[in-house]
C-alpha cells in the first residue's frame, strides 16, 4: 500500500547523482555465472530488480556479499546447478538472462518464463532462434523454458529479425565460451550491450563490434575473475533532466555519459530547455514554457522507448499539438493515468496525439510499470495540488532512492502508508 505523496509546484534547483545502469547491471549479475573466479562489481544500483538477480545467484549456489550499497563481490565457484527454482525469477524481465549464462557454463539451463513491466507482449523468440542457432534444443513446460545442448555450444552466423536488445546481450552470454566464431547481426547498439561486452572482455572474452549492428564472439575456455564499475543509467538521467524541464528547473545531473544522453538532450533543446555538457554532466534550465515537438522512439542511437512515458508527459502541458510513435504500442496504457490530472492526449495503437494544456491538476494514479511510474511522478511534480502515485513497486524497480533524490532538488514528495483498503488521496 506504499504510495508517494507529491505537492505540486515546485521548481527543482540542484546537483542530483545518477546511480549504475539498471540494464547493465541486471546482466553483468547474471555474467558473473560464467566466470572461474570471484568479480568485484562496483557502481551496482541499489534497486529491487538487482537485488532479485543477487539472490537467484545465491539460489544457484554462488556467493554474494555487499561490500557497500553500490558494491558487490560474486564467487561464482560455488554455483551447482543449471536451474533456476526460485519463483521470484517470474517478478522481472531480466532473469532470462541465466539462460544464456548457465547455457554457457552447463550447455544447459532451466528457468522460469521471465515477468517484469506489463505493457504489452514482449515475445522471447529471437532469444530461443539464437539458442538454438548454438546448438540448444528449447522447449517450453508449465511456466519453465528449457534449453539443453547435449553436444555443446558451438558457434554460429545469428540475424536478429528485430533489434532487440535482451536476445543480443542473451546470445553474448551462451557464446562466449562456445566452440569458434559467433557472429550477431542487426544487434542492438544500446550503451548496457556494450558494458556488457565490455565487462566479459574485461575477463578474457574475446568479443568485438559490441555498439555496432554486428558482433563477433571467438568463444574462450576460460574466464578469470576482475573487478568491474556499470556505467551510469542513460534512463535515470533522462528521467532527471526530464522533472528538470517539467517544473522549470535548473538541475546538474551528475555521473553521467553525455553522448549516451544525445537523443534526450536533443528533443528537450527542442522543446526550449538549456542543456550544458561538462566531461560527466549534463545541466538543464528550462525558464520558458515548453514547445511542441514531435518524438518517435527507435533503437540507439535513437530516442529510447524507456523515454517516451516521460516524454511524453512533458508534452502533455507544452504549447501546441505533438505526435509520438512508439512500437510497442501497448506501452501508452498509462495515459489514461495522465488524463486523470488533465492531459489531452489521443491513442491510436503505436501512435499518441498530444495537445497541450496549461497545467495538469494532482490526483490519484498509478504506476503501470517501471517507466509510466516514473512519468506519473513527474506529472505529481508539475502539477498544481497534490498526487497520489500507488503502486510504487514500480518506480523502485529502477529508480534507486528517488524520494530522497527528489528531495534534495527541492521538491515535496514522500513515501506513505495507508491502511488496507483505504485510498489515501481521501485522507486528510
Amino acid at each position: 500500500m506504499d504510495k508517494f505523496v507529491i505537492r505540486g509546484g515546485r521548481r527543482l534547483v540542484g546537483e542530483v547523482e545518477i546511480s549504475g545502469a539498471k540494464n547493465a547491471a541486471v546482466a553483468i549479475v547474471a555474467a558473473t555465472v560464467l566466470a572461474d573466479a570471484p568479480c568485484r562489481i562496483e557502481n551496482v544500483p541499489d534497486i529491487s530488480d538487482v537485488r532479485v538477480m543477487t539472490h537467484l545467484l545465491e539460489e544457484l549456489g554462488g556467493t554474494v556479499h555487499y561490500l557497500d550499497r553500490h558494491t558487490i563481490e560474486v564467487d561464482p565457484r560455488t554455483i551447482d546447478t543449471d536451474t533456476v527454482r526460485d519463483q521470484s525469477a517470474q517478478t522481472i524481465r531480466a532473469s532470462y538472462y541465466f539462460i544464456g549464462a548457465l547455457l554457457g557454463r552447463y550447455q544447459s539451463a532451466v528457468v522460469p518464463l521471465p515477468g517484469g513491466c506489463n505493457f504489452g507482449v514482449r515475445p522471447i523468440d529471437q532469444h530461443l532462434k539464437a539458442f538454438a542457432a548454438l546448438g540448444g534444443s528449447c522447449s517450453m513446460n508449465e511456466g519453465l523454458i528449457t534449453v539443453k545442448a547435449p553436444n555443446g555450444i558451438h558457434g554460429a552466423n545469428i540475424y536478429m529479425d528485430v533489434v532487440t536488445v535482451g536476445a543480443t546481450m542473451n546470445t553474448i552470454l551462451a557464446a562466449v565460451k562456445a566452440r569458434g566464431l559467433t557472429v550477431i547481426e542487426n544487434a542492438a547498439r544500446e550503451p548496457h550491450v556494450v558494458d556488457l561486452a565490455n565487462f566479459l572482455n574485461t575477463l578474457g572474452a574475446d568479443i568485438r563490434g559490441a555498439g555496432t549492428d554486428t558482433i563477433r564472439i571467438h568463444g574462450v575456455q576460460k574466464l578469470r575473475g576482475a573487478t568491474y564499475a556499470i556505467i551510469p543509467d542513460q534512463i535515470e538521467a533522462g528521467t532527471y533532466m526530464a522533472a528538470a524541464a517539467a517544473t522549470g528547473g535548473d538541475v546538474t545531473v551528475k555521473n553521467v555519459t553525455p553522448q549516451h544522453l544525445e537523443s534526450i538532450t536533443a528533443k528537450l533543446e527542442e522543446m526550449g530547455a538549456v542543456i550544458e555538457e561538462g566531461d560527466d554532466t549534463v545541466r538543464v534550465v528550462c525558464n520558458r514554457p515548453l514547445r511542441r515537438c514531435n518524438v518517435r522512439t527507435m533503437p540507439h542511437p535513437g530516442f529510447p522507448t524507456d523515454m517516451q512515458p516521460q516524454i511524453t508527459t512533458l508534452l502533455s502541458f507544452a504549447h501546441g499539438t505533438s505526435i509520438i510513435n512508439d512500437g510497442i504500442w501497448d506501452r501508452f496504457k498509462y495515459v489514461d493515468e495522465l488524463r486523470r490530472m488533465g492531459a489531452q492526449i489521443t491513442v491510436n495503437r503505436d501512435m499518441a496525439v498530444v495537445e497541450g494544456v496549461d497545467h495538469l491538476k494532482g490526483a490519484t494514479v498509478r504506476a503501470l510499470d517501471l517507466r509510466a511510474g516514473a512519468a506519473m511522478v513527474i506529472a505529481g511534480l508539475a502539477a498544481t495540488g497534490v498526487t497520489y502515485v500507488e503502486d510504487v513497486q514500480y518506480i523502485e524497480r529502477g529508480f534507486e532512492r528517488i524520494v530522497e533524490k527528489l528531495v534534495g532538488l527541492g521538491a515535496d514528495i514522500y513515501r506513505s502508508q495507508a491502511p488496507e483498503g483505504v485510498a489515501l488521496g481521501k485522507l486528510g
